[in-house]
């Protein structure tokens, strides 16, 4: 890696690193692009050099919860439907701990993809769906679900469910629990969306 380079990786950190630590303190709505290149000492158009606008960093931001959501689920002792929940229920924990006016972002750009730029497109949505689909395709492999698994359609239930239950949250103005929710769908849908498909020592 060149000098050029590496000061180039450090300004983008900087700027991540920055925006994540105002918006933790002060709210997504309540940060502006002005605030954050002012916070790290550096220029506006500074920031467009590497983001292309305020939700592209907080995605990026919000990228490591979620991964983080995924591992432990993966590393989670129990069966499948257990390790499910566990990712549901996290799941839930990052998008309501990154407040509702992101929520509502993340909503509206898979509500009307063509409101956000380029690779922004639906971006939460195509992560989340790329997540889920990787586990339970894992999950295949590895003998914890049947190869006759119908991943695709256990998938867009799923996102379905999870995203029904962020508009939910969104259009009830927080009044409704998604925690709550999810919970309950761990516990009474999920079961029987997944048996039909868990891998048992008699079962091919």
């Amino acid at each position: 890696m060149t000098k050029r380079q590496e000061i180039a990786q450090e300004t983008r950190r900087k700027i991540y690193t920055t925006a994540c630590s105002l918006i933790d303190e002060k709210g997504f709505a309540n940060v502006s692009v002005e605030d954050i290149t002012r916070a790290c000492g550096v220029a506006k158009g500074t920031f467009y050099v590497y983001f292309k606008r305020k939700e592209e960093i907080i995605f990026e931001c919000c990228k490591e919860w979620f991964s983080d959501v995924d591992r432990k689920a993966r590393e989670h002792k129990g069966t499948i439907v257990e390790k499910l929940a566990f990712y549901f229920k996290g799941f839930m924990e990052g998008v309501t701990c990154g407040g509702v006016e992101l929520c509502r972002q993340w909503v509206r750009e898979v509500i009307n993809p063509s409101d956000s730029p380029g690779d922004m497109c639906g971006g939460k949505y195509a992560y989340d769906h790329k997540h889920l689909t990787d586990f339970l395709n894992d999950a295949v492999k590895d003998g914890s679900l049947k190869k006759s698994t119908p991943v695709e359609t256990l998938v867009h239930l799923f996102m379905c469910e999870l995203y029904g239950m962020m508009t939910c949250w969104c259009m009830s103005d927080t009044k409704f629990d998604p925690g709550k929710w999810v919970g309950r769908f761990a516990k009474l849908q999920l079961p029987n969306l997944i048996a039909p498909y868990v891998k048992t020592h008699a079962s091919a």
